[in-house]
């Protein structure tokens, strides 16, 4: 299983919901799926734009964990 970190990474970084979305231009909502692990996929531009915005790698982001 993937699991996504964003909140993570936000909370390090100090930086809202809001303020990730209008720097990398995806809405709240997006975002939120992401954030709350609900996503299905991620298009790697909007990972690079997360990346970048966040001053992180992938890796700080998504992480596998085997399933029990």
């Amino acid at each position: 299983m993937i699991e996504v970190n964003l909140d993570v990474m936000m909370a390090k970084r100090r930086m809202s919901l809001n303020e990730l979305s209008d720097r990398v231009g995806i809405t709240i909502a997006n975002l939120s799926i992401l954030k709350n692990n609900k996503a299905k996929a991620i298009r790697f531009s909007t990972l690079d734009a997360i990346c970048r915005e966040l001053k992180c790698t992938p890796g700080d982001i998504l992480e596998y964990r085997e399933e029990n």
